[in-house]
């Protein structure tokens, strides 16, 4: 009874409102799908780098609330290993988590250079990567030498201080022949070939030693065959190399091969393809740790190229799971999806899983334009998929994290009106040594600066929180480190997708109402 009555009250509007609620109906469906400024964005990600930074800071650093730090890293070793960068909230320079940024930053400017270019911010851009691999030159100590990581988790944990007070321990760690560390050695000579092709045109003598020490450290990971966290035990609790190295391996001579075009290098990739897991795995991550994704991406790209073509079943062995992982991420495959917040952002793992959501962006994108510019589309178990699509889809990832979600909260620091400011971060939740260059001990810091109510007195601008729950809640508290905490490979995959869609103008490129998020 109570049905047939609203149905009757709904008949008895007049005709002329009946419209007008349809138009305020369609209107409010359209326009959640926000303008975003891209460019905005992307400037104040690659500030983020800045943050972060170890060392002596140079005189044109912009975050101005940052000081000199590490300036003693390595001098127990008797080796220079001052600079690189933190990779989170702490002080412990790690060796894998930092090199798969500076792969990603390379990767972006590879990919995005002139569109980055064309938002003002390539020199940045470039710096960025720069302070990554000076790191990786003087940390390469001999071909079979890498320093893998300096200082120790444990006690970092202890202590809450800036880093420029820091009284941790600075031990340094390495790998070496005896010690291997595949992985770590394999991602650094990824990272380090990436950089090279950056660097060619603007900075060539730099753009040759990075290649000569990427070619090192190729040689020293696949001769002597390891895990480095067997080696470095420290480093377990906090990056394990739960996939073990035959990826990095992979990904390191793909970077090799588009950096040198040196025959063997690719010849490595096919050869290895079955035994390492290349044509094997179906991935639906992509990380600091587990590289397949993004191998396959790279490698189903070579397909366009007529000089491939002796290599071509393999090469779509690595196409069809490259399209596993962009199937899974649409939610198109029988099985094996992503799952998905009701808000609709991808959600892979409860701990800092915006890292998961970046870097799926980043490869949706790449591979959006792979289709667009081969005249291809995708085939999924779920239907076939055009190249606006998986590009629109990486778009509305994008613009969750900007803040079109059911939090209406930028996870993206200091962009937009609401944003997180409690992040969990040592130097930004303490006051400024500029500031106040009075000593804050271990201990002290806890007691006055962690525990506090007050918001964070230092704005960690462009750093990717690692955002809301799988019901799109997010507690901003600088104690709830899984999801306030922040990292550097978080932020590191955006940046050339924000010059992309800031290209495009962030216009909805197929304006297909069932792409919007409904929530």
């Amino acid at each position: 009874m109570e049905v047939e009555k609203k149905q009757y009250r709904v008949l008895a509007i007049p005709r002329f409102l009946q419209q007008w609620c349809t138009l305020i109906f369609i209107f409010t469906i359209f326009s959640t799908a926000r303008a975003f400024d891209y460019n905005e964005a992307l400037t104040k990600s690659l500030l983020y780098f800045e943050s972060q930074r170890s060392g002596r800071l140079p005189y044109n650093q912009r975050v101005t609330w940052r000081d000199h730090s590490g300036l003693t890293d390595g001098l127990e070793q008797g080796v220079d290993l001052v600079g690189g960068y933190y990779d989170a909230g702490d002080h412990v320079k790690f060796g894998l988590p930092m090199a798969f940024t500076v792969t990603m930053l390379s990767w972006g400017v590879i990919e995005y250079g002139e569109q980055i270019a064309g938002a003002g911010e390539y020199e940045h851009a470039l710096e960025a990567i720069k302070w990554g691999t000076d790191y990786f030159v003087k940390a390469h100590t001999n071909p079979n030498v890498l320093w893998a990581e300096v200082g120790d988790g444990d006690t970092d944990h202890y202590c809450w201080q800036r880093p420029e007070d820091m009284t941790t321990s600075r031990q340094a760690y390495k790998i070496d022949q005896n010690d291997p560390g595949s992985d770590l050695a394999g991602e650094t000579a990824a990272a380090m070939a990436a950089a090279s092709i950056v660097f060619r045109k603007t900075n060539p003598h730099y753009s040759h030693l990075l290649l000569h020490h990427a070619q090192q450290l190729f040689e020293f990971s696949d001769k002597y065959r390891g895990k480095y966290d067997s080696s470095v035990g420290v480093v377990k609790s906090y990056y394990a190399s739960v996939s073990g190295y035959k990826d990095e391996l992979l990904w390191a001579a793909l970077w090799l091969y588009k950096a040198t075009d040196r025959e063997d290098y690719l010849k490595y990739v096919i050869n290895k393809a079955h035994c390492f897991g290349g044509i094997g795995w179906a991935m639906t991550e992509f990380s600091w740790d587990v590289k397949y994704a993004g191998v396959q991406i790279i490698a189903s790209k070579l397909l366009l190229e007529e000089k491939h073509k002796e290599h071509s079943h393999i090469l779509e062995q690595y196409r069809s799971k490259a399209e596993h992982y962009i199937c899974s991420c649409l939610n198109k495959n029988n099985e094996s999806n992503v799952d998905r917040t009701p808000g609709g952002l991808l959600y892979v793992r409860q701990w800092n899983n915006m890292q998961y959501v970046s870097t799926a962006a980043f490869l949706l994108t790449i591979y959006s334009d792979y289709l667009q510019s081969s005249g291809q589309k995708l085939k999924c178990h779920g239907g076939v998929v055009r190249h606006q699509e998986i590009l629109n889809f990486a778009k509305s990832q994008v613009d969750y994290i900007l803040g079109s979600n059911p939090m209406d909260m930028s996870y993206l620091v200091g962009y937009g009106s609401k944003y997180p400011k409690s992040v969990h971060h040592r130097g930004a939740s303490i006051v400024s040594y500029r500031e106040n260059k009075g000593f804050i001990g271990c201990t002290q810091g806890y007691d006055n600066w962690y525990g506090r109510r007050e918001l964070n007195p230092n704005l960690l601008v462009g750093a990717l929180v690692g955002g809301p729950d799988c019901l799109d809640n997010f507690r901003d508290d600088r104690g709830n480190y899984m999801q306030t905490e922040a990292c550097t490979y978080n932020t590191a995959p955006l940046v050339g997708v924000f010059a992309k869609l800031h290209q495009l103008g962030g216009q909805n490129l197929n304006h297909d109402p069932t792409l919007i998020s409904t929530y």
